[in-house]
């Protein structure tokens, strides 16, 4: 069995599969005070919680965006099952054509889920990714990826207001009643989740601008299922996209 992690800046996300299909997923906080060991004893009672021993982990992947926590998550991962996990980086087949300045300068997540979603959607495809940053990858007609956009995550938006406005309380992340707010945390809530809503849909009119045909829209990430439900545009919601690229980009590298 293969075990795909996809380690962000807040959470780390596991899923094991036999070939392809998904057994489960899981997540845990990323902590850069963590050792190797306790993540190795983290990732040994996420297996057991969901019914199976670290014994049936025959190879892993990993792609990070916390080089310091990857380094920790692939000891952890060789001192429970005696394997060198494959790093997605540079010098990791991926498949994709990469139209940008500096293709080595392509993050890991954003290569992953480019890779997903090659392999599900049609293209043109536009990958909206809602974790502790915004950021959108935009693939041609042909599957290439131009590019994309980063902007700062609903999260760091809300703890901007908090830390820098002496009145403003901290709020669940959630869709208030209404857009027009009757009191401050709707208000606040309003701005955050409609507003970031409002974000997409226009950069998702502006990017179909610049490609000259529609696309199709899909969103992932810890965020994705709050906000999506708020666009106007039809955007298609596949959570465990990052951990699917990864499952392809094992394939296509020979690690059986």
């Amino acid at each position: 069995m293969l075990l795909a992690i996809d380690i962000g800046n807040t959470n780390i996300t596991l899923g094991l599969y036999e070939e392809e299909r998904l057994l489960f997923t899981s997540r845990l906080a990323t902590d850069k005070t963590r050792t190797e060991d306790q993540y190795a004893i983290e990732i040994c009672d996420v297996m057991k919680l969901n019914g199976y021993d670290a014994k049936v982990i025959e190879d892993a992947i990993i792609c990070s965006v916390v080089p310091q926590v990857c380094a920790s998550v692939s000891n952890a991962i060789s001192k429970l099952c005696n394997i060198v996990p494959l790093i997605l980086g540079p010098g990791v087949r991926t498949g994709l054509n990469i139209r940008i300045d500096d293709p080595a300068q392509l993050g890991a997540d954003l290569a992953a889920g480019a890779v997903g979603a090659l392999a599900e959607y049609t293209m043109p495809c536009i990958v909206i990714d809602l974790g502790t940053a915004t950021t959108i990858s935009v693939l041609d007609k042909n599957g290439a990826f131009l590019g994309g956009v980063i902007a700062a995550g609903i999260g760091l938006t809300l703890e901007a207001l908090t830390s820098k406005t002496a009145q403003l309380p901290s709020v669940h992340i959630e869709p208030p009643p209404s857009v027009i707010g009757k009191n401050t945390a709707d208000c606040m809530k309003s701005g955050l989740v409609f507003g970031a809503a409002a974000m997409l849909d226009g950069m998702i009119e502006h990017i179909e601008a610049e490609l000259g045909e529609k696309a199709a829209i899909v969103a992932t990430g810890g965020r994705a299922k709050q906000i999506v439900s708020c666009c106007k545009r039809e955007i298609i919601l596949n959570e465990n996209l990052l951990l699917d690229g990864l499952r392809i980009i094992y394939e296509k590298n020979n690690r059986h």
